[in-house]
């Protein structure tokens, strides 16, 4: 998340920019992660952040301020606060920022993500609808939207979001597994198709294309694996790359109805405590739907 702040304090938010994007992280002894278990130490948040923290109270609390300065930083405040999992602190001062720079699109974006994380989606609509009507180029408020829509069970949406996004970077391998996620609720054959014909358009390499790889068959658990360490450019990168495989791992499961094992994965997702990578983010929310389907008495 890139911080725009155009006051004399800008060192100190670009400092927790970098913190936020190379924070590190400590390997584990856990030789097989397709076998469940978790192969690096969740992440935990550098201690400069607690110092960029601080930093940050102080200024709020002590400086002088112009409203859109001190909206600025209860903004930056907030998503160190969302980084760390502090939700609840982070919306607190999104919503100020709010108070004082109505016209902050980005705060509505992070609100919009926690009202679908909490089944609140009729406010998650709005909230990106404001994005949307604030800055038409927010390019990720439709992958968001889209979201919000799926999991409010209004797929036809989801899909025309999701075709927006998508269309506006067609080489985002991302993007691409995200329509096909929507997409399947609607057509699965179809969907698949259209997966494959667009995987050929991203490049080999690139470790989205390895998650496509694994959906479409053409590459094993153990292989994902393999892939995930290979190109890393920054300590933390290998937690990342395990967050979004389990949860995709986990995807895939449930399409296969194999709910216990994707129970499992979503669980090893959480445990990354990536907080600020969409597959965090919603990996709860899959979680109670595979429980729900577990505790439900066998058929007859």
């Amino acid at each position: 998340m890139e911080f725009k702040l155009r006051t004399t304090f800008v060192a100190i938010v670009a400092g927790a920019s970098l913190l936020l994007t190379g924070c590190a992280t400590t390997s584990g002894s856990a030789s097989d992660p397709a076998s469940g278990q978790i192969v690096v130490a969740p992440v935990m948040p550098d201690y400069k952040l607690e110092v960029t923290l601080a930093k940050l109270n102080e200024i709020l609390a002590t400086m002088e301020l112009t409203d859109e300065q001190r909206a600025r930083f209860h903004y930056d405040r907030g998503v160190i606060y969302d980084s760390v999992g502090l939700r609840l602190l982070g919306r607190i001062d999104f919503h100020q920022a709010l108070k004082l720079q109505p016209n902050l699109a980005d705060a509505y974006n992070f609100l919009g993500i926690y009202y679908t994380q909490e089944g609140e989606f009729e406010s998650a609509y709005e909230a990106f609808d404001g994005v949307l009507e604030l800055s038409p180029e927010y390019d990720y408020a439709f992958l968001n939207r889209g979201i919000a829509l799926y999991y409010g069970e209004r797929y036809e949406l989801a899909v025309k979001d999701m075709q927006e996004f998508y269309r506006r970077d067609p080489s985002d391998g991302y993007r691409v597994l995200w329509l096909y996620l929507m997409s399947s609720h609607i057509d699965n054959q179809n969907a698949l198709k259209t997966l494959s014909m667009q995987r050929t358009q991203l490049e080999d390499s690139a470790w989205s294309s390895m998650l496509i790889d694994f959906y479409l068959g053409k590459i094993s658990k153990e292989q994902l694996f393999s892939a995930a360490k290979v190109g890393l450019s920054q300590p933390k990168e290998y937690a990342e790359r395990l967050c979004e495989a389990y949860f995709y791992m986990a995807k895939r499961a449930d399409e296969l109805g194999q709910y216990q094992d994707a129970a499992n994965y979503y669980r090893l997702t959480l445990a990354t405590n990536i907080y600020d990578f969409v597959e965090h983010r919603y990996a709860r929310i899959e979680l109670a739907k595979i429980k729900h389907i577990l505790e439900q008495p066998p058929q007859s």
